[in-house]
């Protein structure tokens, strides 16, 4: 029996086994089954639908809810740089992949992080928001763009074992 793949909202291929999307339903998990995810990287504030759950628990996924509470946060930044960061981390740990990084729609929060890390890789502004605005359609949101032009790169630790699509300069 032939068995419908159906990937979730704003899914994106970031990197080698380095994925984006949009928090997935139950007509989602077949198709990240095919993954073979070891982590999640949730960054909505809510947190994390049962389904999402028990789906990461029986196949045998670490989920990591990364967010603060909405009323603790009196910027107008969509997260904290320490979320982002921490975020980060976990990205550039090879050991995590494959890994997939979300929110509620896939757009603001994993959109602001996949624009830091493609500022870490060291594209160009342009692009980086052409990417943005892709996945976040009319939606937009000038400060999450703001966000990624201020993101110091420099406050990263990159590990010595690290994701081969990073470069360090010497």
């Amino acid at each position: 029996m032939c068995q419908n793949l159906i990937p979730p909202l704003n899914f994106g291929l970031v990197e080698e086994n380095l994925y984006r999307s949009g928090e997935p339903n139950n007509l989602n998990f077949p198709f990240l089954e095919k993954l073979k995810l070891k982590k999640i990287i949730y960054l909505a504030t809510e947190l994390p639908k049962k389904e999402l759950l028990i789906f990461a628990e029986d196949n045998d996924i670490s989920l990591h809810h990364l967010s603060e509470d909405p009323s603790h946060n009196t910027s107008s930044w969509p997260m904290s740089e320490e979320v982002v960061l921490n975020a980060i981390q976990i990205v550039l740990q090879p050991d995590n992949y494959p890994l997939i990084i979300m929110c509620n729609l896939g757009r603001h929060r994993t959109g602001t992080l996949v624009g830091c890390l493609r500022k870490l890789q060291r594209w160009n502004l342009t692009s980086i928001f052409e990417e943005y605005r892709r996945f976040a359609g009319p939606k937009l949101r000038l400060m999450n763009e703001q966000f990624i032009e201020f993101f110091d790169t420099d406050l990263v630790h990159i590990p010595v074992i690290h994701p081969s699509w990073i470069r360090i300069s010497i």
